[in-house]
């Protein structure tokens, strides 16, 4: 699938739309700062797939810091049968510029 934008995410996390939103960051940097996903670091993602098994055929949104470890979070969850898996582009850095605008 298409990787998303940060302007779409916002859009639709502002319209609390459904899907399932996934943030692979370290849990102190989540601590820090998150838009609200469920928190699976990178590391652990292989671990803990069991929690996010359902959601094979379901839209998956992945961010992390800059779009680096959500990339390989996609490409890993698609290796494993994971379907419709989008990257947020720029990840939380790029979300938060678009707050200040």
């Amino acid at each position: 699938m298409k990787d998303i934008e940060v302007e779409e995410l916002k859009e639709r996390l502002d319209k609390e739309e459904q899907f399932v939103f996934l943030d692979v960051r370290e849990v102190y940097e989540y601590e820090e700062d998150n838009l609200g996903a469920k928190n699976i670091p990178l590391a652990q993602l292989p671990n803990k797939l069991s929690e996010i098994e359902m959601h094979k055929d379901d839209e998956i949104i992945v961010h992390c810091r800059s779009g680096a470890r959500s990339g390989n979070a996609k490409q890993f969850l698609e290796s494993k049968g994971f379907t419709k898996v989008r990257n947020v582009i720029g990840g939380i850095l790029a979300y938060r510029e678009l707050e200040e605008e």
